[in-house]
């Protein structure tokens, strides 16, 4: 079954520049957290394009006073993936509601530490989930939505900032991605453990709220007040600001961290290439050492050929080669006496064969050089044998 899963993401992400890596911490993370689901679908960006991504769409289990809660989630990840971070949101369905804090804005996005300092391969998927488990465990980011009887919708300041405020905004697009609604409503619902429901807004209240705006409802002429419109527009303006100065960090957290890689990378290169200078300084002094070395060699080979070149003109050979004992001149004597008679045979053949002299002549003087050359073999090996040398024949 695994086997299958991974072949079919790897079809899934086939655009993907680190496949592989994106394939095996899928894989790692749907094994334990089964509710998360590896889904392919289009992601609208702040400027408008749209891109075919990755996501892992379900919910996670938090801990929190004693009971267990589904958190919905969704992760994003980029087609350069493990390198950069995922992008992160949480999906309440239509009986939650965000709780905006330090982790988590109006629009359901997720800020984490563990996501501006993401490095890999210190940082991976399993782990960003664990550390959301940790955080959301402390500060939940959804509660129940209170159910509110009265005659009109209650103005709610923590919902997703009004792209008509936005003038960098296209109209209809939105931070969060195509396919997956802001409204609440659009999550399917998932079933939650022990018939626990969320958090309330009152056991909320112990944790860091967003400041809420005092509603001023209409008059008795049914006519909206200047101080719920001036209500509605420091929200907007306030969580347009908010929104565009999250981004801003996020795009300068992730310029950031491509520049520390990139910084680092320098910096290896650098090291690698003052190895590799000071390996060459080394084989160069090597190599120069050496050559002076030959040169040397040369000028003492070179003046000893003079030398020997100025003795055989004025010395005989006989005079140079000079035996260290009495008994290897004998040796030396009886193998040259030898090799003279073998010499002499041979061209006695010759005078034979060209009618210099005639048969009885020649097998006269070769049965007497063969007589003599071989009691000089027999005393030759005697001498040989005396000397400790080794049969010649």
């Amino acid at each position: 079954m695994a086997v299958v899963i991974e072949s079919s993401l790897k079809k899934m992400l086939s655009k993907y520049k680190y496949r592989d890596l994106t394939v095996r911490e899928i894989t790692n993370v749907i094994s334990p957290y089964k509710d998360l689901k590896p889904v392919m679908d289009a992601y609208v960006f702040n400027d408008g394009s749209t891109k075919d991504l990755m996501s892992l769409t379900g919910t996670v289990p938090v801990s929190y006073r004693g009971n267990t809660y589904n958190i919905p989630v969704c992760l994003w990840l980029l087609d350069v993936y493990p390198y950069n971070p995922p992008i992160c949101f949480v999906k309440p369905t239509s009986a939650m509601m965000i709780k905006t804090g330090k982790h988590v804005d109006a629009n359901g996005k997720i800020y984490l530490p563990y996501l501006h300092e993401w490095k890999h391969p210190q940082s991976d998927l399993y782990g960003l989930i664990q550390v959301m488990v940790v955080v959301f465990g402390e500060e939940p980011p959804v509660f129940s939505r209170p159910q509110v009887q009265s005659s009109y919708p209650p103005y709610q300041p923590t919902g997703p900032p009004n792209t008509s405020y936005m003038p960098g905004m296209p109209a209809g697009v939105s931070s969060y991605p195509s396919g997956h609604s802001a409204n609440p409503s659009g999550y399917p619902s998932y079933p939650y453990p022990g018939g626990n429901s969320y958090p309330t807004a009152s056991t909320a209240q112990n944790y860091n709220a967003q400041t809420p705006i005092p509603t001023v409802g209409p008059s008795r002429d049914g006519t909206i007040g200047e101080d719920t419109i001036r209500a509605s527009l420091i929200s907007a303006v306030s969580d347009k600001l908010r929104w565009r100065m999250k981004e801003e960090m996020d795009r300068a957290q992730a310029e950031l961290n491509a520049l520390k890689r990139t910084e680092e990378d320098l910096k290896t290169g650098h090291q690698k290439l003052e190895q590799m200078i000071s390996r060459l300084d080394q084989e160069v002094t090597e190599v120069d050492r050496n050559i002076d070395l030959l040169k040397k060699k040369d000028e003492e080979l070179s003046s000893a050929l003079e030398k020997m070149t100025s003795q055989s003109e004025n010395n005989d050979i006989d005079d140079v080669i000079v035996p260290t004992a009495p008994l290897y001149k004998q040796i030396l004597n009886l193998y040259a006496e030898e090799n003279a008679i073998e010499d002499t045979i041979f061209y006695l053949g010759e005078a034979l064969r060209r009618g210099v002299i005639d048969l009885e002549v020649f097998l006269k003087h070769v049965r007497l050089l063969s007589r003599k050359q071989f009691q000089l073999r027999a005393l030759m090996q005697k001498a040989r044998k005396t000397a400790g040398l080794s049969d010649l024949y």
